[in-house]
């Protein structure tokens, strides 16, 4: 079965089988999928293996059917077999689909079909930043009356609630399609933008010769890219594109949206928006320099989607955040929770330079969500971490997150620790992650911030809350 004729003829009455139906790319997409009318069904290893339940009664309470991932909820050569490009062809689910001859789509074949099938599809782009900025946008269209359609990897607070607890997606019926895409798997290049937003260029699943050539193609595409020129790698590239489909932004600094006079809270922050020659006044509801930024490249794609200037920036002044994006979990015994995704080196530099702008000791848990991708970035993820652990800062590191396959383990939390130890930081290879973060609630004082960091892994916000629990019993 051919995806693009999928699309033109609708999702309304086709089976879709959704493996690993669990993930932050998979969840939305088979939301959306059964919102247009799909029969979905799925497996995952976390199901079978008991992690994240609520996620998965998420999930049937939509009427999904969900099954071991054991090839038993493959039964008919009309089911459209959904993988993302992480599932082995030796899962028995892929496996049972090869047997009875199921037409096979990537996670990203499939949204991207959708994507592009759309009257105005918004496409987010760039290593850090995309789930905030598709976020940001998504909320602004919702506001405007737009009834947008939005895909997203992270938990979009404004849409969540009691009905929708893990609200990474939203179906509309109006005409614009806001998705991030993804450059680690090269899929980016399927995606065909009305509207392209590009926030940064830096090293994390791929070599920067790669991504530049990867951002470049999908940029040129769109009939307006918004382009972060605040950012070296991606100014760059705004260079080479034709001066009348670029809109440029950047904090402190000249372009055709700029922010100036930022004035950070601990979790809000205020900005002058400066376009068009004028001046606006806007206060967001996260925090941080690199969320202006994030406002900047939503509040131009919504203007580039027709939306007016001054009716975006009162919108986005409303957007309340992401779960696992800087968000305070709790406090107890004078110290703050903080749950963040953060897990490259730019991630890992915003959240903790936002943190380090007011006082108070750091204390950090960061599990890497990965062999491979530790592998890649270790020399600038230890000069990113070494740049910002201050004096008395504590940096907890349990092993990376594992969920089976085949990996190598050549760089592990032990090296990046040990190279960190030899700059002369407190860094700490705890490989039990439950240990780690029981270390760091013996060390916390009053007036510290503890932020446990990593991606990949639905349960670190689990353990985030378990930390709360444990500063509220040491109390």
């Amino acid at each position: 079965m051919d995806v693009i004729k999928l699309a033109e003829r609708g999702l309304a009455g086709q089976q879709c089988f959704f493996v690993g139906i669990g993930g932050s790319g998979m969840m939305p997409l088979a939301t959306i999928a059964a919102a247009r009318g799909a029969i979905v069904a799925g497996s995952d290893r976390s199901l079978d293996q008991g992690r994240v339940p609520a996620k998965f009664d998420a999930l049937a309470a939509r009427g999904v059917a969900l099954f071991p991932q054991d090839g038993s909820g493959i039964v008919s050569p009309d089911q459209l077999v959904v993988a993302s490009a992480a599932v082995e062809a030796s899962v028995p689910d892929m496996v049972r689909a090869t047997e009875l001859g199921c037409p096979r789509a990537t996670r990203a074949e499939l949204l991207a079909t959708l994507f592009n099938a759309a009257d105005t599809g918004i496409g987010v782009a760039g290593t850090s930043g995309k789930s905030t900025v598709t976020g940001m946008i998504g909320w602004i269209l919702h506001a405007a009356g737009r009834d947008p359609t939005v895909m997203n990897g992270a938990v979009m607070k404004n849409f969540a609630g009691t009905d929708a607890p893990f609200a990474s997606a939203l179906v509309g019926d109006g005409d614009v399609f806001v998705s991030e895409v993804d450059e680690s798997d090269g899929s980016i290049a399927l995606y065909t933008p009305r509207v392209a937003v590009l926030n940064n260029v830096s090293l994390d699943h791929k070599s920067l010769e790669e991504l530049r050539d990867l951002f470049r193609a999908f940029a040129e595409k769109a009939d307006t890219t918004l382009v972060n020129i605040g950012d070296e790698e991606a100014a760059a590239l705004a260079a080479t594109l034709p001066a009348d489909r670029l809109v440029t932004f950047a904090v402190d600094m000249p372009a055709d949206l700029t922010a100036a006079a930022l004035a950070p809270e601990p979790f809000a922050i205020a900005f002058d928006l400066v376009a068009d020659g004028e001046h606006r006044r806007v206060r967001l509801s996260v925090p941080g320099r690199h969320n202006v930024a994030n406002a900047l490249a939503s509040i131009g794609a919504a203007r580039a989607a027709g939306v007016p200037l001054d009716q975006a920036c009162a919108a986005i002044e409303g957007f309340v955040g992401l779960k696992r994006r800087f968000e305070l979990v709790g406090t107890a015994a004078g110290v703050s929770v903080i749950d963040d995704f953060g897990h490259n080196p730019d991630k890992i530099a915003a959240t903790l330079d936002t943190l380090h702008a007011f006082p108070g000791r750091l204390l950090i848990l960061f599990q890497p969500h990965g062999y491979g991708p530790l592998k890649v970035m270790r020399r600038e993820l230890v000069q990113s971490l070494a740049a910002r652990l201050f004096p008395g800062d504590v940096l907890a590191m349990p092993d990376p997150v594992y969920f089976g396959g085949t990996v190598s383990r050549e760089v592990g939390s032990a090296e990046v620790v040990a190279d960190l130890r030899a700059l002369g930081h407190d860094a700490r290879h705890i490989p039990d992650r439950t240990a780690a973060a029981a270390a760091l609630v013996d060390t916390a004082q009053a007036g510290d911030r503890i932020i446990v960091m990593g991606a990949r892994d639905d349960t670190l916000s689990l353990l985030a809350a378990d930390i709360v629990e444990r500063l509220q019993g040491s109390t």
